[in-house]
């Protein structure tokens, strides 16, 4: 049994990156503050949310999860969920309307010309295809085996899952609106087949990737038992995931329809 590598791991590119980002967002965050919009507009909880991705990308990026995800497939699994999921999540909880209020005209601008490619729908394509397509066998390993491509990859990952929370998650009223039942549908199409992804390879009979089975082993796992340990992670986290994003859906529709009770007997009290 092979020793592990634990160790940490750096990326200056990502680094400068996730730099640039807090950097913006705590002076954009201390401006609001200092604003009229205070406490309401930029809110403490906001930025503990902030403060939370950037935590998970640097777990994802740099932490030993990095390291151990070339030795073990579990981990790399790991890792990619924290960067298609987690950090996006915490991304899109922590900004608000006041926060983006210095680009919401240029992203409203951007949307427009988009056309048809700001569609929601396209979002659930792309989130769907980046991880079937990534885990075909060959480009997987091929991923594994360049640092060019992993990067490449990490970068698919991130960039469908920000799109794909932003229409659900986004402050911002988007142009095109998936109306009341839409988000549900939105989530259970996506989560669905991608918690079949996680399914397939958690029972596929034989190890599906050359360069785990290759590996030397790590923590006593063979290639078969880390194979359907990674693929129960992706199972599993979708369908944690989706739960927990139906019922913060649920809980949403509920205080607008409380609020849009509130403001029709407000109406038809002062109509009387």
């Amino acid at each position: 049994m092979a020793a592990v590598d634990a160790s940490w791991t750096f990326e200056p590119g990502a680094a400068a990156l996730l730099a640039t980002m807090s950097v913006a967002y705590g002076t954009r965050w201390r401006a609001v503050r200092a604003s009229p919009a205070g406490a309401r507009g930029a809110p403490a909880g906001r930025a503990c949310a902030f403060a939370g991705a950037m935590l998970v990308a640097v777990a994802a990026l740099f932490s030993p999860v990095d390291r151990l995800a070339d030795q073990v497939f579990a981990m790399h699994m790991l890792q990619h969920v924290l960067l298609l999921d987690v950090f996006p999540i915490l991304l899109m909880v922590s900004l608000t309307k006041v926060l983006l209020r210095p680009v919401t005209r240029r992203m409203q601008r951007l949307e427009e010309a988009a056309g048809p490619l700001a569609h929601p729908a396209l979002a659930v394509v792309l989130y769907v295809a980046v991880m079937w397509v990534w885990h075909i066998p060959a480009l997987y390993d091929a991923a594994l085996e360049h640092s060019g491509i992993h990067v490449f990859e990490h970068v698919c990952m991130i960039s469908v899952g920000t799109l794909y929370w932003w229409h659900l998650l986004s402050p911002i009223r988007g142009r095109i609106s998936i109306g009341p039942f839409g988000p549900v549908v939105y989530m259970l199409v996506t989560k669905l087949l991608v918690g079949m992804l996680g399914i397939a390879i958690t029972f596929a009979p034989d190890p599906l990737y050359a360069f785990y089975e290759h590996a030397p082993r790590v923590w006593g796992l063979s290639a078969s038992d880390d194979q359907a340990t990674a693929g129960a992670v992706m199972a599993i986290e979708q369908s944690i995931v989706m739960g927990i994003a139906l019922a913060y859906l649920f809980v949403k529709a509920l205080a607008e329809s409380d609020r849009e009770d509130e403001r029709e007997e407000r109406y038809g009290t002062g109509a009387a």
